[in-house]
């Protein structure tokens, strides 16, 4: 029996949310999703998820406070954020883990799970 990768989403959009938990889950990933980057960080530190799938710009806890603080706690999980907002993306010294990828929006649920497959398999 093979593991199912986990993911664990933060997006405060919920229709949006919905969207990216359908996908992933169509894809075979097991999906933990939360509206607020506070919370996913709570469930981070109770389990190790494989991916971090967040938006940028949210309530309470911002998507890249919630990537540092993801990868403070585990140094290999893979993040990417979600953002309608490119040029706010990912300034040098934003104190964003390194080998983050941007998906802005809109894009295609394809293109999500393509860049998450590839994350996954580096």
């Amino acid at each position: 029996m093979t593991d199912i990768t986990k993911i664990i989403l933060a997006e405060d959009d919920n229709d949006m949310r919905r969207f990216l938990v359908k996908a992933l889950e169509n894809a075979g990933y097991e999906v933990v999703s939360f509206d607020n980057g506070l919370s996913a960080y709570h469930r981070l530190r109770e389990e190790p998820f494989e991916l971090l799938l967040t938006d940028i710009v949210m309530p309470e806890m911002d998507g890249i406070e919630l990537a540092r603080r993801a990868a403070e706690l585990d140094p290999d999980i893979k993040i990417m954020f979600i953002t309608g907002f490119a040029a706010v993306a990912l300034k040098p010294d934003a104190g964003t883990p390194k080998d983050a990828k941007v998906l802005s929006k809109p894009f295609h649920l394809r293109d999500l799970v393509n860049e998450v497959q590839k994350m996954l398999a580096a």
